[in-house]
């Protein structure tokens, strides 16, 4: 269950693509993106942009399977990312915020309960998915582009967004997909095999002490996860943002921030298995 409400989420959207947006002033959109091999700074917002509008139209169309890229890319208004000058880095930042207005609107609009396509199964075939996975795809994205600008330093997520972009990834984490073992791949699941996340600067909430803090059981035969501090075979440690960012498979914002103790094998097995669902839209 989120901790965040469906009008936070709509809300969230625009206000983190707005952020996004300060950080391409004066940029040269042909960078790369550092954080996302293979592309550039401008490649990466078309990504994004693209992104909303493809989770826009499913919801609007209450779409019951994916949406082609082509109704997304049929829209007219397609800057271009390739281009260097200011004018051009100001019409993608535009296009990019227009795109988070349409989504947050049509989302009101729809509020959390409308059927539609997602791929993550029931009972995330909702509206409500696409508010919530479009805020913390925009958050991860925001720090793609600080940290290819320079500035990831100074990337700062807020404390209930940050919280709720890692319980999200809990709850995906546990599903078969991220534990049924691939083909020639090892295993996830096995005795005494525990994660351990500790934020550590996110201090107790009401009636809930360990809310900073999250403990991944994968010893059954069902991985299963909750707040709580508790020893594990592994644990990885450091402030909030650094410690979203390090889940993600982003860099910390600053060199040894995030600390690993224990098997940092399992840990970055649980990493990758667990994002399965970063590659499933």
């Amino acid at each position: 269950m989120t901790s965040l409400i469906h009008e936070q989420f709509c809300a969230e959207i625009p206000a983190q693509a707005a952020k996004l947006r300060e950080h391409l002033v004066g940029a040269d959109l042909r960078v790369p993106a550092i954080t996302c091999p293979g592309w550039t700074l401008g490649q990466l917002v078309r990504h994004l942009g693209a992104a909303h509008r493809w989770a826009e139209l499913t919801v609007r169309t209450r779409a019951q399977e994916p949406v082609s890229d082509e109704e997304v890319n049929a829209t007219p208004e397609q800057p271009d990312e390739t281009a260097t000058d200011g004018r051009a880095v100001a019409e993608l930042g535009e296009w990019l915020i227009d795109g988070a207005e349409r989504l947050a609107r049509t989302l009101r609009e729809a509020g959390p309960d409308a059927k539609v396509w997602s791929p993550a199964p029931e009972p995330y075939a909702t509206s409500a998915f696409w508010a919530r996975r479009m805020t913390h795809e925009t958050v991860v994205h925001r720090a793609d582009v600080a940290f290819a600008v320079g500035g990831g330093a100074r990337y700062e997520v807020a404390e209930e967004v940050a919280l709720d972009a890692l319980d999200e990834w809990m709850e995906y984490g546990v599903l078969p997909e991220a534990t049924d073992t691939p083909p020639g791949g090892p295993p996830l699941l096995g005795p005494g095999r525990t994660v351990h996340l500790h934020a550590t600067d996110v201090s107790g909430g009401a009636g809930d002490s360990a809310r900073g803090e999250w403990l991944v059981d994968l010893s059954g035969e069902t991985p299963v996860w909750r707040h709580g501090h508790e020893k594990a075979a592994v644990a990885l440690r450091g402030p909030l943002t650094d410690l979203l960012l390090r889940t993600y498979g982003r860099p910390p914002r600053a060199e040894g921030a995030v600390e690993v103790f224990g098997d940092a094998e399992l840990l970055e097995l649980w990493l990758t298995r667990s994002g399965f669902w970063l590659h499933a839209e």
